[in-house]
């Protein structure tokens, strides 16, 4: 093996002593006849232990084994701000194993994930280990192969304090406003609140995002398309665009209507026929990220699940072929680099597989964003001998969706690009200009294996060198047509369309946002978003994010006392400043010190002027019943509900809803036709901590009780659940499947068991129009059906 590490001297503080990497070598004694490697994971060190052999022994740590006091605040301000790190509870026993193994090691190489907070926990177990005083290595495993492990042993380096001093850095920040800010909404909201540094930012976002929706006024537009027939077959539709050559605009139906009289008449003319030949490049391999948005929209994983698969396929899964084996390279990475010799390997199976024509002259090279850390790879698989189906029984379903995704979309970028013969045909008749495209594939070249897929909110990447074309999938085949034909006019099809608000955020939607503004890194975009929603501030629904009125409460909080700690700039900025430390320009504690000056100052002015939320009273127009004084909105555990401004001499307490038509009280229970199954007596409809639900009017005797029942079969295909009433902390109804949580589909607005008369879907749904009544709907895009009842 290599040179042992010596002992270097680092710059700043690194917890309560000097920092230091590895030891200095010391004479080995009789007993070390083992050299000791310590990984995080015990998948981990299962498959690098069949790879090393019997010469080593390889240990998990399991994690991180210290980290800051759960008990306090355990940073000294006074002293550079010093943390106090602890070792973890439970993790005691793991720490003594790993320094007895120590003693009797030739050897030591501290090989957790290669990233910072890995880097923290070599270090870590190195300052545990300092009176070891021999050979302590760290090494990097980029991917858990024979070839990367031994190459990686072949060549220990230090630690890197830098990268454990971003880590440190950060984790500083978020103890400072963590247990400064969490113990003040406690005390003016409600106890138990917490807030975190970059989570309170994502939460400014979905509640913005919301208010963007909620002030949204549609407006009316209209369109038009004539379908036509040239000499030869077959029809074919093209959309009115311009009028006197200006694009034409028709704001109502009166408009289109009169653009359809003044059509009618006239001849419709070819006057114009281009074609093209195009391109489509392929999409990079995977970042983090990327995966992250593409599990979301193909395969339906929140990000989380997601990351927890890739680390099970990254650390090693156990094959019939091979043993543990992992199975693609590190998935914490925002780069989209590809070391050479993977490419020559990719390249030649792509020929062997598809043919030469799939095989770019040159191999690609992609452009990872600004600041991306390129000493990782792209994700990858680690062998195209691994092929997905042949792995598929040694998989579970999940970690094979996923593998295939990754190898999908990785093989893709190393193939050829797809072309399309373009056609756009412009069509006359007077002043007016009509046209129709189509495109047709003429070489599938990487759309054979792998298409990204698309997300509302998010403009498709365009390539570089590729024009911007529109060549759908989805082919459209025109007729062969000559510059001068006449057309005949088969229909016109006139057609009312409103704007629609932005669309909320979902998983992917809210990464992409986060990555594009520069708020967190790829390691933390799955604890944000599922932070966010342990903590109640967002909620989702039809797969979408909505903001709880705790979250709302909190944000305007947040902007009013702390402005920087939400703010998306200054949150990049400090993102940056991160990666400053991570690449030596920039020293962690004089970064802590300039975000920890003014946050101090405007911490002490909000323990004075945060409005108290706990004790606000809102005036209401209800009367109690029962003492007659009036009644106020007041805030409580589970949101707000409505109380007796007399309290504490009367207690008495409602729920209630908010409506068009102002507040209403939601009475606690409601009498049924139904009787109960178990005793005979008549059910009731009582109101719960979270909804409404059916219950015997026995009770306490009998205490039969179950959801209320829409009447509709959830439309989710192969489901076999039905859709019930619930209600969301907050006070708000909707409805989801009664197999929750196998299955995750809700509504907002009430299903109705009826199906639709225009497209047969099962069923419709009651909406609340502007005057405050209610409709019945169809809930389909582009069907239109529409009921007053």
């Amino acid at each position: 093996m290599a040179k042992a590490v010596k002992k270097k001297k680092e710059s700043g503080k690194s917890g309560p002593g000097k920092g230091t990497t590895a030891g200095a070598r010391g004479k080995k004694t009789a007993t070390r006849t083992k050299s000791l490697v310590i990984v995080e994971s015990p998948s981990k060190a299962k498959t690098i232990s069949k790879y090393l052999g019997k010469q080593f022994s390889v240990m998990a740590s399991v994690g991180h084994v210290k980290d800051l006091p759960k008990s306090k605040f355990g940073i000294d301000i006074d002293h550079d701000f010093e943390p106090e790190y602890t070792v973890i509870k439970g993790k005691a026993k793991v720490l003594s194993e790993i320094k007895k193994a120590a003693k009797e090691a030739d050897k030591i190489y501290l090989a957790p994930d290669p990233d910072r907070e890995g880097e923290a926990i070599a270090w870590h177990i190195a300052q545990e280990l300092k009176s070891r005083n021999g050979d302590v290595y760290r090494v990097l495993f980029n991917e858990i192969t024979e070839k990367a492990i031994q190459r990686a042993m072949q060549s220990p380096g230090n630690i890197d304090m830098k990268r454990v001093n971003a880590q440190q850095a950060r984790r500083v920040l978020d103890r400072i406003v963590g247990y400064r800010i969490s113990p003040l909404l406690w005390e003016k909201v409600r106890r138990g609140l917490s807030a975190g540094r970059v989570q309170s930012v994502a939460v400014r976002l979905i509640c913005e995002r919301e208010a963007e929706v909620l002030a949204f006024v549609p407006v009316e537009y209209w369109s038009i398309t004539a379908k036509l027939l040239g000499p030869n077959p077959p029809p074919f539709v093209a959309r009115l665009i311009q009028r006197g050559g200006e694009a034409i605009e028709m704001g109502n139906e009166a408009d289109a209507q009169a653009v359809l009289e003044a059509l009618r008449p006239l001849p419709f003319v070819v006057s114009k026929i281009e074609k093209k030949e195009r391109k489509r490049n392929p999409t990079p391999p995977f970042t983090t990220s990327r995966l992250q948005q593409e599990a979301v929209r193909k395969l339906h994983f929140t990000p989380k699940k997601t990351m927890m698969l890739a680390q099970q396929l990254y650390e090693g899964v156990e094959t019939q072929a091979e043993g543990a084996v992992g199975l693609i390279t590190y998935m914490r990475t925002d780069s989209v680099r590809v070391s050479p010799d993977f490419q020559q390997e990719t390249a030649a199976w792509i020929r062997g597989k598809y043919g030469n024509e799939y095989v770019p002259e040159a191999a690609p090279v992609y452009k990872s964003k600004k600041g991306a850390q390129e000493g990782h790879e792209a994700i990858r698989p680690t062998s195209l001998a691994r092929d997905p189906e042949q792995l598929k029984a040694d998989l579970t379903r999940d970690q094979y969706l996923l593998y295939k995704l990754i190898w999908n979309r990785f093989v893709a970028s190393q193939m050829t690009p797809a072309v399309f013969d373009v056609t756009r045909i412009d069509i006359t008749a007077g002043d007016f200009l009509l046209r129709a495209s189509g495109a047709i594939i003429k070489f599938a070249g990487f759309s054979i294996v792998y298409m990204e897929g698309k997300e509302e909110g998010i403009p498709q990447e365009k390539k570089e060198g590729e024009e911007t074309e529109d060549t759908s999938e989805e082919a459209v085949i025109l007729p062969e047509l000559t510059v001068g034909q006449r057309l005949t006019l088969q229909s016109l099809d006139p057609k009312q369309h409103f704007t629609q608000p932005p669309p909320r955020y979902n998983e992917a939607l809210l990464i992409h946002d986060l990555e594009e503004k520069g708020i967190g890194r790829p390691s933390t975009y799955a604890a944000i978003i599922s932070t966010i929603q342990d903590r109640k501030y967002v909620e989702k629904r039809e797969a979408r994010f909505y903001p709880t009125e705790l979250g709302k409460v909190v944000n305007e909080l947040l902007i009013q006392h702390f402005p920087d700690v939400v703010n998306v700039e200054f949150t990049a900025q400090m993102e940056n400043e991160l990666d400053g430390i991570e690449d030596g320009e920039k020293e962690w504690v004089a970064t802590v010190r300039g975000f920890y000056e003014p946050f101090s100052k405007e911490f002490n002015r909000a323990q004075v002027e945060m409005r108290d939320v706990k004790r606000e009273e809102t005036p209401t127009d209800l009367t109690c019943e029962k003492c007659g004084k009036p009644m106020v909105i007041k805030w409580g555990r589970f949101g707000r509900f409505i109380a007796c401004s007399g309290y504490p001499d009367c207690k008495n307490t409602k729920e209630f809803a908010e409506t068009a038509n102002g507040i209403e009280v939601v009475e606690k229970e409601t009498a049924t036709n139904e009787v109960c199954e178990k005793c005979g007596k008549p059910m009731v409809i009582k109101n719960g901590r979270f909804g409404r639900f059916m219950a015997c009017s026995g009770y306490p005797e009998c205490e039969n009780t179950k959801p209320i029942s829409t009447g509709v079969a959830c439309p989710e295909e192969g489901c076999g659940g039905a859709l019930i009433e619930k209600r969301t902390r907050r006070g708000k109804n909707f409805f989801a499947c009664n197999r929750y949580p196998k299955c995750t589909f809700a509504l907002w607005e009430r299903p109705v068991p009826r199906a639709c008369p225009e497209c047969k879907a099962p069923f419709l749904i009651e909406r609340r129009e502007q005057g405050g009544g209610m409709k019945v709907v169809c809930r389909n895009e582009g069907c239109g059906f529409e009921d007053a009842g």
